[in-house]
């Protein structure tokens, strides 16, 4: 709903992807329209909620799934950017850490930060794909 209210359309409820006879779903795909006359934007959405007892065991899940999808897209769709979908809870909780400031600082993964409970964006790191 998030992304939807940002202006997003969702395309693919999961998205698909197939490397050899293994096949892959990644939540969402969505795209934006940037203006009349250019292409959509693609994005990919991974969506985790870090429910689990351990935050940091929740963080290895997410980051080795976002690493093979990470891949696995640059092969069958390179024109989608992938983003690890998480609750602010949880950026608040881990990403303003030691620990997640380094995965953000030596680029391991893109984050869309959200509120689950008003259904908004909160951030998009390391920034917004779309240029207003």
């Amino acid at each position: 709903n998030a992304l939807i209210k940002d202006g997003w359309k969702i395309t693919d409820d999961p998205l698909r992807l197939r490397i050899g006879k293994k096949d892959l779903y990644v939540d969402l795909g969505a795209e934006k329209l940037l203006c009349a006359e250019k292409d959509a934007l693609k994005i990919a959405i991974e969506i985790k909620s870090f429910i689990g007892d351990s935050d940091v065991s929740e963080l290895h899940d997410a980051v080795g799934q976002y690493i093979v999808y990470h891949d696995v897209l640059q092969e069958a769709q390179p024109h989608r950017i992938l983003y690890l979908a998480i609750p602010y809870t949880i950026y608040l909780s881990l990403f303003e850490l030691p620990l997640g400031e380094l995965l953000l600082k030596n680029q391991r993964l893109k984050l869309l930060v959200f509120d689950s409970d008003k259904e908004v964006i909160v951030k998009w790191i390391p920034m917004s794909p779309i240029v207003n």
